[in-house]
């Protein structure tokens, strides 16, 4: 039966013509979704013509408006009538016995009705105290009657709202917000509300008004489609339940993931998880559009008033290579070149989460259109910016979702594609299982203080569940997929293995704790075996309570931590007596020599910088990863400040430091004295690199107290004030007396940044201890570093000497 046939019975048949019309309309397999909302609002037009024509013989003045989703054309097959009798107030006796000549027949049928009778002037004034009026009034089309006073009310109601908007957008979105926090995320919620949750029909319509405002528009980019899935999911609900309900209960999702033809009812959740996600990420990147058009309107008139007329330039602050802050966004540099350097969107989206700033629209949709892939195994600075962007804490999770709506996640990672957008059928878990892996990376960047490795803590909170897409056994299958995944990343062999040790058995330290005998010998030896060593131990610790703190508030507890304490204390004392003193430092190169005997001749600092050579698309081995930045060799007579005075002019430099060495070097027989030999890999914050030279003119004035390093970095940190950023967890200083025969081993474990080592080196000249060799690494945008102090005569420092210099070295590096 065609639209026209239906329509004819509805006209012969009057009210009753209509409801059997209807009926067949919403039977008739072979139409659903938007042609069957169309036709629907057409056929309920035409009934409500005939209804307001036989009501309104002879009556001027007067129309009937369809508004809200019956103004768009889209009714479900439950949904509402929202009708507006307009008149012009001249016979408000004949308007009122109009109403009731329509609004009966339509109560007479079981139909909702959302109903009003006003005059233009009443609808405006409404619109203007009650914004659900004035979204409902936007979408206002023409039915029957008076065609002009229709247009003149939407033209009117209009211009209101785009005058307003500066003043009505900042209360909508205020209003949405606490929708959202009412009704939660669709976009993970098991039983959603398919219109009012956050990411819902209700946004979409939000994101139309704020659209016709003209302050801003929203990425329309699979935006319309995302609509429609979740229009097509709200017909199945109402024709399988045959009620006017928005919300999905789990009961009722297999029924209406058989009417929309789909495998199952995770298959439904799936789609409309991934439509509630476009509509997110559209709204946020909307009213974040909307509120950069605000304050450059308010800040417009001051600074032409300051630059005599002129138009304002937006200031434009570098981050990193290739990326820069603007507008509070951050966006691409002028003169970046994605097509020529794929880790680009890894750089942009870990400087973004480290300042605690959005990805633009814009640079993410350049970077999705125009990078490179990534080679395998990655280049190491790709490999840091990933742990770089998975430790910032909260800000990583808007950062993540911007890349993942441009397809730039599942590019860089293909496993990521099973678990993306996927349920979790479980009451525990509030998160769908992609989100729920970056909640725990969140949860992780709160525990780097607790690892020697939180780039491996944080790689591993990344795919502890990324078997979940696969059948079986999570754990197994997420082994697997971790070995390969991690070797890509460009982990070497040791790290792969231990990577896939914690994926495997991520689940192993609550399950036997809260399971298990721990008084059994028996069960501790098994974990022991299961994790191999302590520094895999440690790891497992941290990675089992930021697994359970991002399931859920009901999976973990006191009860359960003071367990699995227990159970890592008794493997810890099982796997106990490795060696930990100071690591043997290999024999000196022949470069390093002849540096060496150049400085105690010249008996000033000498330096060599060598760029990387490796081709960026390189083979690398598996168990010799590519280095990062370049080498930077210095050679200095023995002598105090060294430490501080070499960091203080690679920070001056804007260099950063990736990893360090320092140590005595022995000279060949018959050259006398003492050097020491340092040994960086540093990398150019952004720009290129400085030359040779002026480090090694700069290194000489730091070191006969001619350049005043700190007053330096102050000037420049006065000048570019830092941003707010993510708030790391705070530093940690620990002494391990154990750790070295010869020497006191003071470990910091703190948040990279520039000056961080030179703060740490003028504090420890400071405590008056030589240092014996340093072991610095950065691994993502944390710093984990290993001093060996001895006191003025070359013995380790006595255990209350020891502890009071780690106190004053926390205490510098949280002032």
């Amino acid at each position: 039966m065609t639209s026209t046939d239906v329509s004819k019975d509805a006209e012969d048949s009057g009210p009753s013509g209509y409801a059997a019309a209807r009926l067949r309309l919403l039977t008739e397999e072979a139409r659903s979704g938007p042609p069957r909302r169309a036709a629907l609002a057409e056929l309920t037009d035409e009934w409500l013509t005939g209804l307001f024509a036989a009501g309104a013989e002879g009556l001027r003045g007067v129309s009937l408006v369809a508004v809200g989703g019956y103004g768009r054309g889209e009714l479900s097959p439950r949904s509402d009538l929202d009708l507006l009798l307009l008149h012009d107030g001249t016979d408000s006796g004949a308007v009122a016995a109009l109403a009731d000549r329509i609004w009966y027949p339509v109560w007479d049928l079981g139909l909702a009705l959302d109903h009003s009778v006003r005059t233009p002037a009443e609808a405006r004034k409404t619109a203007g105290e009650d914004l659900k009026v004035q979204l409902g009034l936007l979408d206002a089309r023409h039915i029957a009657g008076d065609l002009g006073l229709t247009a003149g009310l939407r033209t009117a109601v209009l211009a209101d709202w785009r005058n307003q908007a500066p003043k009505r957008l900042p209360e909508l979105q205020e209003l949405s917000a606490e929708r959202a926090e009412r009704q939660g995320e669709l976009q993970y919620l098991l039983e959603p509300d398919l219109k009012e949750a956050r990411g819902g029909l209700r946004d979409a319509t939000i994101l139309r008004a704020v659209a016709a405002s003209w302050l801003a528009d929203a990425p329309r980019e699979g935006l319309d489609d995302a609509r429609r899935r979740l229009l097509d999911v709200r017909d199945a609900l109402h024709l399988t339940t045959g009620r006017a309900t928005d919300r999905l209960a789990l009961q009722e999702q297999d029924q209406v993931a058989a009417e929309l033809g789909l495998l199952d009812a995770d298959t439904l959740l799936r789609q409309v998880y991934e439509a509630a996600r476009v509509i997110s990420y559209a709204s946020d990147v909307t009213w974040r559009e909307v509120g950069r058009v605000l304050r450059s309107r308010a800040v417009r008139p001051r600074l032409r008033a300051m630059l005599g007329g002129g138009k304002p330039t937006a200031e434009r602050s570098p981050l990193a290579e290739g990326v820069v802050e603007q507008d509070g966004e951050v966006v691409l540099a002028r003169a970046a070149r994605p097509e020529r350097d794929p880790v680009l969107p890894l750089r942009a989206a870990a400087a973004a989460a480290q300042a605690g700033l959005p990805l633009s629209l814009h640079a993410v949709r350049r970077l999705a259109g125009t990078v490179r892939p990534l080679p395998t195994p990655w280049p190491a600075e790709a490999r840091e910016q990933l742990v770089t962007l998975l430790g910032s804490g909260r800000p990583t999770v808007d950062v993540w979702e911007a890349l993942e709506a441009e397809g730039l996640i599942t590019r860089l990672l293909p496993d990521w594609e099973r678990v993306r957008c996927r349920p979790q059928r479980n009451a525990v878990h509030i998160w769908t299982v992609d989100r729920h892996l970056i909640e725990t990376a969140v949860r992780a960047s709160e525990f780097t203080r607790r690892v020697h490795r939180p780039d491996l803590l944080l790689v591993a909170a990344l795919l502890h569940d990324i078997g979940k897409g696969w059948p079986g056994d999570h754990s197994v299958a997420g082994e697997i997929i971790a070995k390969d995944v991690a070797a890509r990343i460009g982990f070497d062999r040791d790290d792969v293995a231990v990577l896939s040790t914690l994926v495997r058995h991520h689940l192993l330290l609550v399950d036997t704790a809260t399971r298990r005998d721990l008084e059994d010998p028996a069960t501790v030896r098994s974990v022991a075996e299961a994790v191999g060593s302590q520094g895999t131990l440690e790891l497992l610790h941290a990675l089992t309570e930021a697994d359970a703190l991002a399931t859920g508030p009901a999976a973990w507890s006191s009860w359960r931590g003071s367990l699995v304490a227990d159970l890592v204390k008794r493997v810890a004392a099982v796997l106990a007596g490795d060696d930990l003193d100071e690591p043997e430092a290999a024999a000196p190169t022949a470069e390093q020599e002849r540096l060496a005997i150049e400085a105690m001749a010249t008996g000033s600092p000498v330096l060599s910088l060598r760029a990387q050579t490796e081709p960026l698309t390189g083979e690398q081995p598996s168990d010799d990863p590519e280095p990062l930045g370049v080498e930077l060799l210095i050679a200095v007579p023995d002598q105090p400040g060294v430490l501080p005075a070499v960091a203080g002019v690679l920070a001056m430099h804007r260099l950063t430091v990736r990893t360090a060495e320092l140590r005595a070097l022995d000279l060949p027989d018959g050259v006398e004295g003492s050097v020491l030999l340092l040994n960086w890999r540093v990398a150019a914050e952004y720009g290129s690199l400085p030359q040779a030279t002026r480090l090694r003119a700069d290194l000489v004035r730091a070191l006969d107290g001619t350049l005043d390093i700190a007053g330096r970095l102050a000037e420049r940190d006065a000048a570019y004030p830092r941003r707010r950023g993510v708030v790391p967890p705070p530093p940690r200083v620990s002494v391990h007396p154990a750790a070295s025969r010869l020497a006191t081993v003071i470990e910091v474990r703190a948040q990279d940044a520039p000056g961080l080592l030179f703060r740490i080196g003028r504090a420890l000249e400071e405590a008056s201890v030589r240092m014996r060799s340093a072991h610095v690494s950065t691994l993502g945008a944390n710093a984990v570093d290993a001093f060996y102090v001895t006191g003025p005569e070359g013995a380790p420092l006595p255990g209350e000497e020891a502890a009071a210099v780690a106190r004053k070295l926390e205490e510098t590096m949280r002032g």
